[in-house]
């Protein structure tokens, strides 16, 4: 067996439930005031929450009891039924200088489904298999919900990931850096966004051990599960799956990624009556991310509904789906 680490949800607690950052706090206590008591928790992740700086956009997730009580508007309301998440940009003004956010409401009912992979989009496990921080939650019953879903989208996320790898005489074999490069190259290939292969490779390298440990806290939940059996040496993993639990390699449905892609589309298109002046902020996001500048002409910026989101499709059909 490989050496002991803390247990999963150890982990994953003690990287929720850290003291945020202030520009966080400040961005959240406005996501609450204008959702009210219907909010279980704001979940803090993405780029600024790794590079520590309150410049750019920050990220959010809004867990609800309801989508119904957190709008007044019933046609939202309805959107994030159908659709989920509905996402939103927040500017304010701050004695911290003027902060941005950009946040994703979910029903925690949602969130828990996600973090489970029922749905044709990866979005909730593959996002919260990264580090996370709990910016707020209602109460000791929501943080030990929270911290449960967090955990569950850990173990979701390597087992997908194992179920691709080749097994080789009766194991997977890998080392941990190469585990996660997959893993996020496959969760960023079934949506479209857009990540450099040097972005994902930065993303592991921004916590190698924070990665590494979660992979093993993982497998070992697995195994104590019943599920597979591991053994580590090295600096390589191998990994023996226990026929009919779930962690041998599956063949690909030639529909699941396409049918994701398009729902992901359909998000991206519903975002457009949410998010505000999104035209700016899409194409600020392709060139961080791509290194491809598109400047938008005046009848793209006045008119972006008319005219922007065929701009930003045609982008990331050119770039994603080919």
């Amino acid at each position: 067996m490989g050496d002991p680490d803390p247990d999963l949800e150890g982990l994953v607690r003690a990287e929720l439930f850290r003291k945020p950052p202030p520009p966080a706090e400040q961005l959240a206590c406005e996501i609450l005031r204008r959702h009210g008591s219907t909010v279980v928790a704001v979940l803090f992740y993405g780029s600024c929450l790794r590079g520590g700086t309150s410049e750019g956009v920050l990220d959010f997730y809004v867990l609800v009891d309801s989508y119904r009580a957190a709008y007044r508007s019933r046609a939202l309301a309805w959107a994030n039924a159908v659709l989920p998440p509905n996402v939103f940009y927040l500017e304010i003004a701050t004695d911290l200088g003027t902060l941005r956010s950009k946040y994703a409401v979910i029903s925690a009912r949602d969130f828990e489904r996600g973090s489970l992979a029922k749905g044709l989009r990866p979005s909730i496990w593959a996002r919260f298999c990264q580090p996370s921080l709990a910016v707020w939650t209602r109460d000791g019953a929501a943080r030990d919900a929270l911290a449960g879903w967090v955990a569950t989208a850990t173990l979701t996320a390597v087992t997908h990931t194992l179920r691709l790898l080749p097994l080789s005489d009766g194991r997977y074999r890998f080392t941990p850096e190469e585990f996660w490069q997959r893993l996020l190259h496959e969760t960023y290939a079934w949506e479209l966004r857009t990540e450099a292969p040097e972005t994902i490779q930065s993303l592991y390298e921004a916590d190698p051990t924070r990665y590494e440990r979660a992979c093993r806290a993982a497998l070992g939940r697995l195994g104590a599960d019943g599920r597979l059996r591991w053994t580590e040496g090295d600096g390589s993993i191998d990994v023996h799956p226990v026929a009919g639990r779930g962690v041998e390699p599956q063949r690909r449905s030639s529909l699941r990624r396409p049918l994701a892609k398009l729902v992901y589309l359909a998000q991206l298109l519903k975002s457009v009556a949410t998010f505000g002046d999104w035209l700016p902020y899409a194409l600020w996001k392709l060139e961080r991310h791509t290194g491809t500048r598109i400047v938008p002409n005046e009848r793209q910026r006045r008119h972006p509904l008319l005219w922007g989101w065929p701009l930003l499709f045609q982008v990331l059909w050119r770039r994603d789906l080919r």
